[in-house]
Order: structure tokens, then C-alpha cells, then sequence
């Protein structure tokens, strides 16, 4: 699992928990990644730092579920399906590149990265949550099964490879320089054969 497991107990432990995820988001967007600290986050909380150790296992873990809650970013990673696999791609990677684009996105998608590379639960995670591989492989399946992509396009690769290319990108200082290649990308791997 990816999070430590809780021994059960009373409710004050559920309030406990929701104020440290709650407090987790009020300082990611008031400090940003770079200064939000656990001890920070317990005191924001009013909970020592062993309690959030019971359940996160590090802050990036904390800041994982935050994200997966929607406490971060309100985000939907459905593809749209318009007709039009391109059109409908695009969309979505405006979307995506919205949370990168926002103050701290940068920082976030670091902070998301350095987690996963760290423990591999908090990835797994990150990925069953929020379902962007699925999403991707699904809607280029329809364009596969719609003839807009040919009958033995390797979806799962083009999604790995579009969400790679947005990963490795943002690894780098220039939003702008990520936006314009993940567009790109995505305009050559789906254009009309």
C-alpha cells in the first residue's frame, strides 16, 4: 500500500486526518512545494508529525493524495470524443498543461515525480487514481476502432510516449518550451495518415 496503514480508531482520527490534508493544500498553494514541510504541516493542522507519519510515509505521499482528492488542482482527465482524435488530444493535453501553466504546477509535477521515483506505491498510485494512461489508451482506441489511427497503432505506447514527452519536459525551466512540444508531439504521433 502506498500510504502507511492506521490502526482504527476514534472519529477524532478521520478529523485528524482530514486537517492534515486540508492543511497540506491551504500551504501548497500559500508557500508552495519548495517551503511546505511536515513539521509546517502539523502545525497547521494542530497535529504532531507522527500522527501524518501514520499515514503518509513522506510528504510526497501527502502531497499524492492531496492531488488524487482534487485538494490541488480541480482536474478531469477525461479525453473527449468529439469525432476527432487530434482535436479531442489536444484538448485534453490543454487540460494537463493547465496544472503545469498554474502557479506551482512546475514545482508539483517535481514534487510527484521525485515521490513516485522514491516509492514506487506512491506512483502506482498516482497512476490508478488518476487514470491518464487509461484515459489516453482508451480514446486512441476509439480512433484505432473509427479508422483515424491505423489498425495496429500501439496506443498504449503513443499515451506513454505523449505523457513522457509532458514529463520529461517539465523537468526543464520553460513552461512555454513544454507546452509548444507536448503540441507538437501530439500534431505528428496523430495526424492523418
Amino acid at each position: 500500500m502506498w500510504m502507511n496503514e492506521h490502526r482504527a480508531g476514534p472519529v477524532r482520527s478521520a478529523a485528524a486526518r482530514e486537517a492534515i490534508l486540508d492543511a497540506t493544500a491551504r500551504l501548497f498553494h500559500t508557500v508552495g512545494y519548495e517551503n511546505l514541510t511536515i513539521e509546517g504541516v502539523a502545525r497547521e493542522a494542530g497535529v504532531g508529525k507522527q500522527t501524518i507519519y501514520r499515514w503518509w510515509r513522506s510528504r510526497g505521499a501527502l502531497i499524492a493524495e492531496c492531488l488524487t482528492d482534487g485538494r490541488l488542482f480541480p482536474l478531469e482527465f477525461d479525453v473527449p470524443d468529439t469525432g476527432d482524435v487530434l482535436a479531442d488530444v489536444e484538448s485534453w493535453l490543454d487540460v494537463i498543461l493547465s496544472v503545469l501553466e498554474a502557479p506551482n504546477g512546475t514545482a508539483l509535477m517535481r514534487s510527484l515525480l521525485a515521490a513516485a521515483a522514491e516509492d514506487r506505491a506512491v506512483g502506482d498510485h498516482l497512476g490508478a487514481s488518476l487514470g491518464v494512461n487509461r484515459f489516453l489508451a482508451e480514446r486512441l482506441s476509439v480512433a484505432v476502432r473509427d479508422g483515424q489511427l491505423a489498425a495496429d497503432a500501439p496506443v498504449d505506447q503513443l499515451g506513454d510516449a505523449i505523457l513522457g514527452a509532458i514529463i520529461f519536459s517539465s523537468l526543464g525551466s520553460d513552461t512555454a518550451a513544454t507546452a509548444q512540444g507536448a503540441r507538437d508531439l501530439v500534431r505528428y504521433l496523430l495526424r492523418p495518415a
